[in-house]
């Protein structure tokens, strides 16, 4: 996506409403930073318009007008995050939540509460995303499915399609327009983490629900966690029903992180993906890696499959860090099969493509020939097969860089 080009509905780019959206009425108060509320409750004198507002909330989910009622109804900090994140997804609205499998969980409550229990979502998924489904802890019911199989799959009491693209942590892509297409009337839930509203933005391919772990991408910084549903006003209504009955409420002060971190989401995400695309092809030519994932729509990660142990690589970095999680301004390197996927059943694990050589990088803001030499380090722990070392293992040519950029790259 063009950060340049104005977004459906504004005159501003992208990356112009980054920084600004949910900002907007700051110089008119003679703020420049937005400012931190942290009341839990709010005095009112007035408790005939307070209980009317509540009904209200009650009826359809809307954000009270006037002053806020107490801190589980919502909170002025986390509003402005909402109201910034909906503007760069291209939707009504967006709800936030104190983790992404929270907001994964609202979700589900939902269309449980509708009746709709059964889901349809295709691997891989977010591992626990995966375990949240499979074992219907919400009473759910899931069917598996590849993208051509969606339309087969569906039942009169399918309340949901899942899918992530690109998927965590192999990186798969879908094609979001033609998933949306077999769903028919059925909602889709567009997992938009790793790609983030830079890359894309799959409400405008016909998703109806986008999801995020905002603890990734949109904070930025490994300091807050976070999740958040951007939709139509529709769902946003009872899916603040479901985060005031269930409590699964965000801090303000993750809210005022996540704002502020919306600010450089496009300079992050753009910097950290040009050092992605060179490492990919990099590692793509070392003969001591037998595949790399990277995607087609660009971003600042890489799935990469090493000949020998990955748990040498592991604990072979220096400068990378070895930690689960992704997306923030430092490169951290993690084992799926180990860590994020482990909850999988090992079956599904490797049927979904996450083998026990599978590796992922989350490519920050170094410089990038310091995380190559730690990257290259790392990969001489293990056993490097015969032949020479290092041929096209530098590879700065656009030509190199975009044979990783547009495929998985096989040796």
């Amino acid at each position: 996506m063009d950060s340049t080009r104005a977004l459906p509905g504004s005159t501003r780019a992208l990356a112009t409403e980054a920084v600004h959206a949910g900002r907007d009425d700051l110089a008119r108060q003679g703020l420049h930073a937005a400012p931190i509320d942290l009341s839990t409750t709010y005095p009112s004198y007035d408790s005939r318009g307070e209980a009317a507002r509540i009904d209200a909330f009650a009826t359809t989910g809307a954000e009270p007008e006037g002053p806020p009622v107490y801190g589980r109804l919502g909170n002025p900090t986390v509003a402005r995050f909402e109201t910034a994140l909906a503007r760069l997804e291209g939707t009504e609205s967006a709800v936030a939540f104190a983790s992404g499998m929270a907001a994964l969980t609202a979700v589900l409550l939902v269309r449980a509460s509708a009746g709709l229990r059964h889901v349809v979502a295709v691997r891989p998924l977010y591992g626990c995303s995966d375990h949240l489904l499979t074992a219907g802890l919400l009473g759910s019911e899931v069917t598996w499915t590849d993208p051509a199989g969606i339309t087969d799959a569906l039942r009169p009491d399918t309340g949901l399609v899942m899918v992530e693209s690109p998927a965590n942590p192999t990186l798969a892509e879908l094609d979001l327009r033609a998933v949306a297409h077999a769903c028919g009337s059925v909602p889709l839930l567009a997992d938009n983490t790793f790609a983030t509203p830079v890359l894309q933005r799959p409400a405008e391919q016909g998703a109806r629900l986008v999801l995020h772990s905002a603890t990734k991408y949109l904070g930025g910084h490994g300091d807050v966690m976070a999740g958040v549903v951007a939709c139509d006003e529709e769902l946003a209504g009872q899916l603040r029903q479901v985060r005031f009955a269930t409590g699964g409420v965000l801090h303000p002060l993750a809210g005022y992180l996540l704002l502020r971190g919306l600010a450089t989401l496009s300079v992050r995400v753009r910097a950290a993906s040009a050092n992605a695309a060179e490492l990919a092809a990099r590692l793509a030519a070392d003969p001591r890696v037998t595949r790399v994932h990277y995607p087609r729509i660009g971003g600042a990660m890489i799935a990469f499959e090493v000949a020998g142990d990955p748990h040498e690589v592991i604990a072979g970095v220096r400068l990378v860090t070895p930690a689960v999680s992704l997306g923030s301004v430092d490169t951290l390197i993690q084992h799926p099969a180990s860590i994020s996927h482990r909850i999988v059943d090992a079956d599904d694990r490797r049927t979904a493509g996450v083998n026990d050589h599978l590796l992922r990088l989350s490519v920050g803001l170094e410089d990038v020939e310091d995380l190559w030499t730690d990257l290259d380090t790392a990969l001489g722990r293990t056993c490097a097969p015969q032949g020479a070392r290092g041929s096209g293992r530098v590879s700065a040519d656009p030509g190199a860089r975009g044979t990783a950029r547009q495929a998985t790259a096989n040796r």
